[in-house]
């Protein structure tokens, strides 16, 4: 028992990490990179990136990531995600770059391509997530009007970007990947079985009080 309290840590941490960079790397020996610029490889790792944040943002407000407390979880847990909706800028932009009638197609809903709606629809309820959270103190919003709020778009980004990321036919390894996006869906139920949990114990308390 305790030899392996002692390993949960760097065992809980090696698998994140290696759920994350797997993918990264296996996308960097793509051989389609050699048919890419640089601004476009960018925006594509920029992506890649930002799945892996997403990844990281249902650990953090959960807590199952150890050595850090429930204050730094949530303190790292709004700077990830103002660095990931910082990824998606990046993404974007190096798209806009590269293709601008292609990002136009895709942000006005009438692209071809399946991925395309997804991956916008994730984009719009990052960055709504990322305003609210600026301005959070000033618009007075309680901690249980705040989760009514976040939960459903937190689904929606995850539901996206999911959605976008298998879509998608190009430099991620499909194993990998497919690896990466089962860990975002599963960190994300769990977290949201676990916060109803606590409310329906919470609100039971409450009534038989």
């Amino acid at each position: 028992m305790k030899g392996w309290r002692s390993a949960r840590a760097p065992l809980i941490w090696g698998a994140l990490a290696l759920a994350i960079c797997v993918p990264i790397a296996a996308a960097a020996g793509s051989e389609q990179l050699a048919w890419r610029g640089p601004v476009y490889i960018l925006a594509g790792f920029a992506g890649i990136i930002a799945l892996g944040l997403v990844l990281v943002q249902p650990l953090l407000i959960g807590g199952y990531l150890p050595g850090l407390s429930a204050y730094r979880g949530r303190r790292a847990h709004h700077w990830i995600g103002g660095a990931l909706a910082l990824a998606v800028v990046i993404h974007v932009a190096g798209l806009w770059i590269t293709s601008p009638p292609d990002m136009i197609d895709a942000l006005t809903f009438t692209s071809p391509t399946p991925f395309s709606p997804f991956g916008v629809t994730a984009m719009w309820a990052i960055f709504f997530v990322a305003l609210l959270a600026l301005l959070r103190r000033r618009l007075g919003l309680r901690l249980r009007t705040w989760r009514v709020v976040h939960v459903p778009l937190a689904i929606v980004i995850v539901a996206g970007s999911v959605a976008h990321c298998l879509l998608i036919e190009g430099t991620m390894e499909t194993i990998s990947k497919a690896v990466l996006c089962a860990a975002v869906l599963a960190a994300t139920i769990k977290v949201i079985a676990d916060l109803w949990r606590k409310r329906t114990l919470r609100d039971g308390g409450i009534a038989r009080q």
